[in-house]
């Protein structure tokens, strides 16, 4: 955070000529609602399935997801200049392969033309179906090379099983390979049962917590020694883990010294702060508190740290002005509100291709 002595003023707009770029923004397409709303849905996931159902086609939250020209308008009148979409989660995820897998072409085949018409406000990350790794991983291809997106979403667990898991390393290997950064979006929990009462399931708590195991277990599994140069991002400022890195490592380490024999702990090349640090870039999605991202800050640096709104479920002019009115330096303000983006996501690259 700038400080007395720097010579930036705090507060206020953000300086001429910083692009604003907000990178986890939701959208549903008609045809993804024709078509999803339809399938069977796999065991364990009625419950989410029929909530975001009600949530999709209930007004005004199935405008907000389906009607871009108002997104654009919405956009111009907060100062936004650029938004990378999304499908609204959980996606293609809670559906058989046999529906899922042509579901992800259809959509991704729909943003790419959103971005084609609209290329300097829109990118956008494709959808996959983990059900099926082996055609996952063509469509990350696909995604990169034909239909020149900007990476990648995939909504946490798919039928309780998550990305460390052997059968997906083909899908791993092709995010790699295609140097396509894969966004960790939060569902429901796996293991729902505890997390039913209270609202605790969404994204009160069961989002983020969700979503931060799935990323321990990445971290942890040796997956990131595998896969050395995949790029994983996290919203919520992290999911919490930034603020834990420390204990993390010493408990890991502990765990390594006393219990690694019981098989529980795989040796590691490099610390999960490590890790951490190198791997991951997260986003302010959902996260408008100051004393948090300086926090966030501190913890992994300030060219790993994104701004997002998290349209539609967030108040786009709230969370516009905590990037405005936070105090920042330069440096932190320009790589927060798009310098980290368009190096993660290659958006200058894809913006100058179309000029």
């Amino acid at each position: 955070m700038t400080t007395a002595n720097t010579g930036v003023q705090d507060g206020g707009n953000h300086a001429p000529g910083d692009r604003v770029i907000a990178v986890e923004e939701h959208i549903a397409t008609e045809g993804f609602l024709a078509a999803a709303h339809t399938f069977e849905v796999v065991p364990g996931d009625r419950d989410e399935i029929d909530l975001m159902r009600v949530v999709e086609t209930t007004e005004p939250m199935r405008s907000a997801l389906t009607d871009l020209e108002a997104r654009l308008a919405t956009m111009d009148a907060i100062g936004q200049d650029m938004a990378l979409l999304s499908l609204n989660a959980p996606g293609v995820q809670p559906y058989p392969a046999r529906d899922a897998v042509p579901l992800a072409r259809t959509v991704n085949d729909s943003l790419a033309e959103i971005v084609r018409r609209h290329p300097t406000r829109f990118g956008a990350l494709g959808t996959v179906a983990p059900q099926d790794p082996t055609a996952a991983a063509a469509e990350v291809e696909r995604i990169m090379s034909q239909l020149r997106l900007s990476g990648l979403m995939i909504n946490s667990h798919t039928a309780g099983h998550y990305l460390d898991e052997p059968q997906f390393a083909p899908l791993l290997d092709a995010a790699e390979s295609a140097h396509a950064p894969l966004y960790l979006h939060p569902r429901f929990p796996s293991m729902l049962r505890q997390y039913e009462r209270y609202g605790l399931q969404g994204p009160i708590w069961g989002y983020q917590a969700e979503a931060g195991l799935h990323a321990m277990r990445l971290i942890l599994s040796g997956v990131l020694d595998r896969n050395p140069d995949l790029t994983i991002v996290l919203g919520h400022l992290g999911e919490g883990i930034p603020y834990w890195l420390k204990r993390i490592n010493n408990r890991h380490a502990f765990m390594a010294r006393t219990a690694g024999t019981a098989g529980s702990i795989r040796p590691l090349e490099l610390t999960p702060s490590e890790y951490f640090r190198r791997n991951f870039v997260i986003t302010t999605s959902g996260m408008t508190d100051p004393r948090v991202l300086e926090l966030a800050f501190d913890a992994i640096g300030e060219d790993r740290i994104m701004f997002a709104i998290d349209a539609p479920y967030e108040d786009p002019e709230e969370t516009i002005n905590f990037l405005r009115d936070t105090p920042l330096s330069a440096a932190q303000r320009s790589n927060l509100s798009h310098a980290t983006a368009e190096r993660v996501f290659g958006l200058r690259e894809s913006v100058r291709s179309t000029a």
